[in-house]
């Protein structure tokens, strides 16, 4: 077992019993207030898995710093080390002993017990909420820690500002593309344009052949550049329709004389 997964199955260890020495505070606490034991009874299933929850959480954000590289060595020289973090994850059960050898000489075991878990709650307490977070500040305030630190911001922010310009460039050479293939098919398929658009106000005996002729327009634009191309086409035989019907109400048949051509389907209706 590597040394990590040590330090895991010890935090583990270390929080199940950390929260069994709450777990008996709060009953000996409810218990001196009078409390009866079916009631605690009562509440024990609904305690059981909000503690379930509880800890679960806690694991999941306390093992996201242990196995992740968030802390470097270089700037947090202390409570990166492995003697440290021994230290860290033992540090319920180094209260569980202070808590006994302060109890040492009292006369009955449910006071030896109570002081053991008092024990563990005051040092997990004092080490992980107090003791902990004052020494990473003290890091911090090193000279080679503020240094590496400052020099690693710099060297994310440019890297931040690099893949913002790449993605830019990008965005702007797709943009540019699409652009270019856009004239392109507006000079190829003018001609087709304007026989889409000449189709669109034939008279009803004539919209079968219309349909047909339009279906052998649209699938040669499919072959040409796909879907967009069908759509740039379309929307060129609209426009030179409107502009030169302008007195007509145009229906867009294109959307129905295309479906099933390539990936163009008709737009639904009701």
């Amino acid at each position: 077992m590597s040394g990590r997964k040590k330090l895991a199955s010890i935090h583990i260890t270390g929080t199940a019993w950390f929260i069994l020495c709450v777990g008996y505070v709060g009953v000996i606490a409810l218990r001196q207030a009078g409390v009866k034991w079916w009631i605690l009874f009562s509440l024990t299933g609904h305690g059981i898995l909000i503690a379930f929850m509880l800890i679960s959480l806690y694991l999941f954000a306390i093992f996201r710093g242990i196995s992740s590289s968030q802390k470097l060595k270089v700037e947090h020289p202390l409570t990166c080390t492995t003697q440290y973090a021994l230290f860290y994850v033992a540090t319920p059960f180094l209260g569980a002993v202070a808590g006994y050898l302060g109890m040492l000489g009292v006369d009955t075991v449910g006071r030896l017990l109570l002081g053991i878990a008092l024990g563990t709650l005051a040092t997990t307490f004092l080490v992980w909420v107090i003791v902990d977070p004052f020494i990473g500040l003290l890091e911090m305030f090193l000279p080679d820690s503020r240094r590496h630190r400052s020099l690693r911001l710099a060297r994310v922010k440019a890297e931040r500002e690099q893949k913002q310009r790449d993605s830019q460039r990008l965005l702007a050479e797709i943009s540019e593309r699409e652009s270019s293939e856009r004239r392109q098919w507006q000079e190829l398929m003018k001609p087709q344009a304007e026989k889409l658009a000449a189709l669109l106000v034939v008279d009803g005996s004539d919209y079968k052949q219309a349909g047909h002729e339009a279906a052998g327009i649209g699938a040669g634009a499919w072959q040409i550049g796909g879907l967009n191309c069908m759509r740039e086409l379309r929307d060129m035989a609209m426009a030179l329709c409107r502009d030169k019907y302008k007195e007509k109400d145009i229906v867009d048949y294109i959307a129905f004389w295309w479906d099933g051509i390539g990936s163009w389907r008709s737009p639904s209706i009701g």
